[in-house]
């Protein structure tokens, strides 16, 4: 009869299993595979799929017994990493989407908002057309390889073992969250320049010409230059998202 020891098992499992858990763990957050459209069903198949085909990039695996406390710290740290990668990779979306708020705030659009399922708050209509372009955007770069080559890197830079707060403190998030403000604002300040500048030719015209209802021509003309200059820079914002999400997998991934 042919028996096999829990030592052998955990041998044959352990390359397959922590790549598996942490790859997984990126599908629950990171765009495009954590849509609602993908089933469950799939991202696990997937994950699998991408944990074994990863296996001649990735370095040895410890062997670590499912029994032992460790084991519990190992998988941990895999479900924590996952997150990481994703949550980073998420924070690129969010800079693009806030861009859009103050975007749509100068447009005096931010009233048409509406529920968006995928985050469960109110979304205005500018940020989630950036949202959308960003999504798209995202594809096109091959961004969802970049996210899955980030994976595999990360275990250069955290490797498998039970120490997994010292892996959170290494990740350093928090600077990349504070980059999230000022890299939104750079990404609108072109388009806050020209509507700026519209809102005082405005305010010129108003004390100009006071019989003329500023409210009722402003309003066109504001969203008439808008949208007049989203369609000009929406090309333009390939170069800054392909930063920030070089900038978001540095994080994760050595050299």
């Amino acid at each position: 009869m042919i028996t096999f020891s829990e030592a052998q098992i955990m041998a044959w499992l352990s390359p397959v299993l922590w790549p598996f858990l942490r790859v997984l763990a990126l599908f629950s957050v990171a765009p495009v595979f954590s849509m609602r459209a993908v089933p469950v069903r799939s991202r696990i198949g997937l994950a699998f799929l991408i944990a074994v085909c990863a296996q001649a990039a990735l370095p040895e695996q410890p062997v670590i017994s499912v029994n032992g406390r460790e084991a519990f710290g190992a998988a941990l740290q895999q479900v924590g990493v996952g997150i990481a990668i994703g949550f980073a990779v998420r924070l690129v979306f969010a800079a693009v989407e806030l861009a859009g708020e103050v975007i749509g705030l100068q447009m005096g659009l931010n009233f048409a908002s509406f529920f968006d399922p995928a985050s469960n708050a109110q979304v205005s209509a500018v940020a989630r057309f950036f949202g959308n372009m960003a999504l798209l955007l995202f594809v096109v770069i091959n961004g969802h390889l970049m996210v899955l080559m980030a994976v595999v890197k990360s275990f250069e830079r955290f490797p498998v073992q039970g120490h997994w707060m010292a892996a959170v403190g290494q990740m350093r998030l928090h600077e990349l969250g504070a980059a999230l403000f000022a890299s939104a604002l750079w990404i609108a300040l072109p388009m806050v320049v020209m509507l700026l500048f519209v809102n005082l030719t405005l305010g010129v015209i108003s004390r100009v010409a006071p019989q003329m209802n500023i409210y009722a021509v402003g309003f066109p003309v504001t969203l008439t230059v808008g949208l007049l200059g989203i369609a000009a820079t929406l090309p333009m914002l390939e170069q800054p998202m392909l930063a920030l999400l070089e900038r978001a997998i540095a994080l994760f991934a050595p050299g």
